[in-house]
């Protein structure tokens, strides 16, 4: 029995978009990157317990107990006014789960998943839980047989790779922008270890998908062809996902780019397809 917690933002019983065939979801609270183009910008940080969103809740779902904001998720209707009033734009919802109640959860999913996806914010920001929650389902006979995948933006470092690499059946990996600057322009970090550990993870055999989001006008994929197409070769039969930013669930400046459309996905599939990458994967709808 562990009794090793993680602050939670959600638990999707079933999923099909965050991995391979339904999964189990479990998303993280906590990103160490913040990217100007989050869709999910609540789960970025945590909540402070300033309190300001109590009051506005229409249906009486937080209180202020002991100077800390307490969600019930009974009277929750889910309508996110907490949201859009709170002064971090942190969810107030995030749980403190521990694994044993995650294993529940998806022990209940078993019969129609086929494996577990920990995502976030960013999962490995509460590495010591997924590295736990992974051996736990390794572990459990009724369970063992299910996948464990990481949906990460790849900023953990080596040593902690190292760590998942026996428990960890596979992470997907979003390498954001190619050029340093342009990546930190987008989400306040360069990208040197997130390059570093998709080498490592296709070195291993753990690189499942290396994810690139299409911003019309914000992406450097294009003009940086030549170098990203040379890197991704070296990773072998990796597939990759070419994914059309949209602006659902965004704010600040974001909200008003323009959502990349199937021509933009195209220019890039048709520029990595004449430099050898064709594994490539299309997104399967555009908002």
């Amino acid at each position: 029995m562990s009794s090793r917690c993680a602050l939670v933002s959600k638990i999707l019983p079933f999923s099909c978009v965050d991995g391979p065939g339904s999964r189990l979801a479990l998303f993280l609270q906590g990103c160490n990157l913040r990217c100007r183009n989050c869709h999910n910008p609540w789960t970025i940080g945590r909540c402070n317990d300033c309190g300001e969103c109590v009051a506005h809740c229409p249906h009486g779902a937080l209180s202020l107990q002991a100077g800390r904001v307490v969600w019930q998720e009974s009277r929750c209707q889910q309508c996110d006014t907490c949201l859009q009033l709170c002064p971090q734009q942190v969810t107030p919802m995030a749980k403190n789960i521990n694994v044993e109640t995650v294993i529940n959860h998806i022990a209940a999913a078993e019969p129609f998943i086929e494996g577990i996806t920990v995502s976030g914010g960013e999962a490995t920001t509460q590495l010591p839980f997924v590295e736990t929650l992974f051996q736990r389902v390794k572990q459990t006979p009724a369970l063992c047989h299910l996948t464990c995948l990481i949906d990460s933006n790849g900023e953990l470092s080596l040593s902690g790779w190292e760590k998942l690499h026996p428990v960890c059946d596979g992470v997907m990996v979003d390498l954001k922008a190619w050029n340093d600057d342009r990546h930190r322009w987008l989400t306040g970090r360069d990208n040197a270890r997130i390059k570093a550990s998709i080498r490592w993870l296709a070195q291993h055999q753990r690189l499942s998908e290396l994810r690139l989001l299409v911003i019309p006008e914000y992406s450097d994929y294009l003009s940086s062809i030549e170098p990203l197409s040379a890197f991704i070769a070296t990773l072998g039969d990796v597939p990759v996902r070419l994914n059309a930013f949209h602006t659902h669930g965004v704010s600040g400046e974001a909200k008003n780019w323009r959502s990349a459309r199937p021509d933009d996905i195209q220019a890039l599939a048709d520029a990595l397809q004449a430099r050898g990458i064709t594994r490539l994967i299309h997104p399967a709808l555009y908002l």
